[in-house]
């Protein structure tokens, strides 16, 4: 009898000990911040030929770097549409990252032009603006010539095509917003970091881009027709620039993006010191902006939390707004410019490194060049 209750005993308690470690387990796997690495063209598709670089072989080895490190840090999951030298289908790179519930998509890529042209640029998805754009996404979305039944998957869409490319709908409208904020994080650690030629965040029509639904970037981290930019992508060393600068701009992303790896940072005793003290400081601001105003947007995210001070390190007052499937969060609101400021600074203090200034102007949102512009302090 005591045998028989006591093999129960131990029954019961292996079953509670699997629910209890189970769900954590699960939970821990969910909440790492996925980024989904593409690495453009491969296999019977080499890309463009610029100085005889392989654009292929290029955009693999920085990807394969981008996700090293990466995946040094525990909060970051990392999944790969391709990590040899094989062909995938811009429809299939899109289903890998759709079935992993990415947070991130990053697609490389490497650029061409018939001149000496230089520098990186960033595309997220859109209407090209201009020729030059169409180009880029006509050349890029020409590789689904080399699938199979092209015509059915992609629903009679056709690189060449003007027409075809502005018809094409934004399905990732809502993440727009997000994307724009990763490519330009991308850019400034290109021209800030590296000293590479700026040539901007830009939207395209691009295949590979349509078919994800997460913020989603395609980098052109250079010309392999330049004899200086194509020599030096094409080097060990200058992948490893270039990929060390994206893996910046993600940790920067993440860490503006993602609320729960925000916790992680870490904390200057003195400066949060500062900053508390800073708190009890009664301030006179003459300069207000009529009809405008001011905020720090702290971080963005699918949570909904409470915008309570103990959610944010202590920051008060903090304001949540729903934008499509984001929840904004905003500290402070102010139509004096240098209050702002001061707000802004404290909250990089406590811990938001990657904070910024946005403005408000009857309700919409203007960008705070325009807001700065719109009348004489």
């Amino acid at each position: 009898m005591k045998t028989t209750i006591l093999k129960a005993l131990v029954l019961l308690l292996s079953v509670v000990l699997i629910s209890a470690t189970s769900p954590i387990k699960n939970d821990q796997e969910k909440s790492k911040f996925v980024v989904v690495l593409d690495a453009g063209h491969g296999g019977k598709d080499p890309g463009n030929m610029g100085n005889g670089y392989k654009e292929k072989d290029i955009a693999l080895n920085v990807v394969l770097k981008i996700g090293k490190e990466l995946e040094k840090d525990s909060n970051i999951k990392v999944v790969y549409t391709r990590d040899t030298d094989v062909f995938i289908p811009l429809e299939k790179r899109g289903k890998i990252a759709n079935d992993a519930k990415a947070d991130l998509f990053i697609s490389v890529h490497c650029n061409s032009h018939n001149s000496q042209a230089s520098g990186t640029e960033t595309f997220v998805l859109g209407i090209h603006r201009n020729a030059t754009n169409f180009e880029v996404a006509k050349r890029e979305n020409s590789v689904i010539f080399l699938e199979e039944d092209y015509e059915v998957t992609y629903e009679g869409f056709d690189p060449n095509s003007p027409e075809s490319s502005i018809g094409m709908t934004i399905m990732q409208e809502e993440y727009l917003d997000q994307s724009i904020l990763l490519a330009d994080f991308v850019q400034k650690k290109f021209t800030n970091d590296l000293k590479r030629k700026n040539r901007g965040v830009k939207q395209a029509g691009l295949i590979v881009l349509h078919q994800t639904y997460m913020p989603s970037v395609l980098v052109e981290i250079g010309f392999l027709t330049n004899n200086e930019e194509g020599a030096f992508l094409n080097g060990s060393y200058g992948q490893t620039k270039m990929a060390d600068a994206i893996v910046d701009a993600v940790k920067d992303y993440s860490h503006s993006i993602n609320l729960g790896l925000l916790d992680n940072l870490e904390k200057d005793s003195q400066e949060v010191a500062v900053a508390i003290a800073q708190e009890s400081k009664i301030e006179e601001f003459k300069d207000s902006y009529e009809g405008i105003t001011f905020k720090v947007q702290l971080a963005a995210s699918s949570k909904k939390l409470e915008p309570k001070s103990s959610n944010f390190k202590g920051l008060t007052p903090v304001f949540r707004e729903k934008e499509g499937k984001f929840y904004k969060y905003y500290f402070g609101a102010s139509s004096s410019y240098t209050q702002i400021q001061n707000l802004h600074e404290k909250a990089k203090l406590k811990g938001y490194k990657t904070c910024y200034l946005v403005a408000f102007k009857d309700g919409n949102k203007i960008t705070v060049n325009d807001a700065l512009k719109s009348q004489s302090k």
